[in-house]
């Protein structure tokens, strides 16, 4: 299995690059618009890659970071949504803008991606959003939060924006609130609102 390519750049559009390693072979990798982006201007360069095999051949697809290959895998672990969708995803979103969308459920943002309907952008954040978690500044610190928001925490999500916090606020708080240990709803709602 092919996971990374290092060489030199011997053609480069916004879709695939051809990249030459030492070994005089030439992979044709279909690229992700940061892929594009770290390659543009460059004689040589280097991409994460995943090798998808099919009946009718083998495709190489190129990541900028292994964050984003990651997200790639798990975005084609969906049902319906093949390595093109993934790479049509993630050339539209960084992988921290979808992780973000599936973990606030946001299925506007994600279905503006060009190519995914409403119901693949539903199904993507049903499947993912136990398995992604994502990084939400917090303003006043500036500090970095990752927080994982599973279905379980979902119910309390709304019952803090129906108190009238934004979405953003109540994931943050519901995350501090799992930190110091709480466990059922009513703890993590409970515990949110002592630190709101």
């Amino acid at each position: 299995m092919i996971g990374y390519i290092n060489g030199k750049i011997l053609s480069l559009s916004p879709e695939t690059a051809l990249i030459e390693t030492a070994s005089g072979i030439g992979f044709e990798v279909q690229c992700t618009g940061a892929a594009f982006s770290a390659l543009s201007g460059k004689k040589e360069g280097a991409v994460y890659a995943y090798m998808h095999v099919k009946e009718d051949g083998v495709a190489l697809y190129g990541f900028a970071s292994t964050e984003e290959k990651e997200m790639f895998l798990k975005l084609i672990s969906v049902s319906g949504v093949g390595p093109k969708m993934g790479i049509t995803i993630l050339s539209g979103m960084r992988a921290s803008d979808v992780a973000a969308a599936i973990a606030t459920n946001d299925v506007k943002r994600l279905s503006s991606v060009k190519g995914m309907g409403k119901k693949t952008a539903e199904r993507i954040i049903l499947e993912l959003r136990e398995k992604v978690s994502v990084t939400i500044k917090t303003e006043a610190a500036g500090e970095s939060v990752p927080v994982t928001v599973g279905s379980g925490d979902e119910d309390a999500v709304v019952a803090l924006m129906t108190l009238g916090f934004t979405r953003s606020e109540s994931v943050k708080a519901i995350a501090r609130a799992r930190e110091q240990g709480a466990a059922s709803v009513e703890d993590i709602i409970m515990l949110a609102l002592r630190g709101m």
